[in-house]
């Protein structure tokens, strides 16, 4: 049952959320905060994973509509995108119910570990050079592949999963950073609904806390849009090498 948290308690979630959502929007690993911050109010991994997904949901759809009315937004793309990423949420999210969270860490950290290791050594195999046309979704079977895992970790569990998508977006598909990031977040939401209905039935959402997050979330990432539209893309790329190498270093030495 829901209790209210004490007020230290929804500062800490408001201001855990406003740094998620920010840092989710443009890159990833925002659930590394929020996880720990649901779980300081004593909820079990489990829960404190279920309760996350309403900050994610409504934080996704924020950055969407933020996407969208700066134009930057690949509508045409969303349909064959989410169609394998749902399928995959839906067997990650079933996997999560019954399943310990920790068992995809070592899939997130080989993925983090590849990225940053490519990003350095030849960064246009993820990050397209401007102007690169991007590639259909179903052009490219190695694409589908990518976005389906990335569906089954974004169901079992939040934290991390932006990197698979822009690996899959950015690497396979060949979007730039902030087209990447926009449709990053469709995927999200997507799956996210698929996420937190399993966990509703299952009875593992804490709404009071979950919805205090989601407020932070929101708000970090509305924010988070009107910046990666203003800046260049070398910034971003050296944002998401900064989050992608500090996400690892956290999975690491306190997963």
């Amino acid at each position: 049952m829901d209790v209210l948290p004490s007020f230290t308690n929804i500062i800490g979630l408001l201001v855990a959320g406003l740094i998620a959502g920010f840092i989710n929007t443009i890159a990833g690993g925002g659930s590394m905060l929020t996880l720990p911050a649901l779980m300081m109010l004593g909820m079990p991994a489990d829960i404190a994973n279920a309760t996350n997904r309403v900050g994610v949901l409504l934080q996704s759809l924020a950055g969407v509509k933020g996407f969208k009315d700066q134009d930057r937004l690949d509508s045409a793309a969303i349909g064959p995108v989410l169609v394998p990423t749902l399928a995959g949420a839906l067997v990650g999210s079933l996997l999560a119910s019954y399943l310990p969270v920790g068992l995809l860490k070592p899939t997130l950290l080989a993925v983090m570990f590849g990225m940053a290791l490519v990003m350095v050594i030849k960064p246009g195999a993820v990050l397209p050079a401007p102007g690169t046309v991007p590639f259909k979704v179903f052009d490219k079977p190695s694409a589908v592949l990518a976005l389906f895992a990335a569906g089954v970790y974004g169901g079992f569990i939040q934290a991390g999963v932006g990197f698979i998508l822009i690996a899959a977006l950015a690497g396979g598909l060949r979007y730039d950073l902030v087209r990447t990031n926009a449709l990053k977040m469709v995927c999200t939401a997507a799956f996210s609904v698929v996420a937190l209905a399993v966990f509703i039935v299952r009875d593992q959402v804490l709404w009071i806390p979950g919805l205090i997050l989601a407020a932070g979330t929101v708000a970090g990432a509305s924010l988070s849009v009107k910046f990666a539209v203003s800046v260049a893309q070398n910034t971003l790329k050296w944002l998401l090498f900064v989050m992608v190498t500090l996400t690892c270093a956290g999975a690491l030495f306190f997963g």
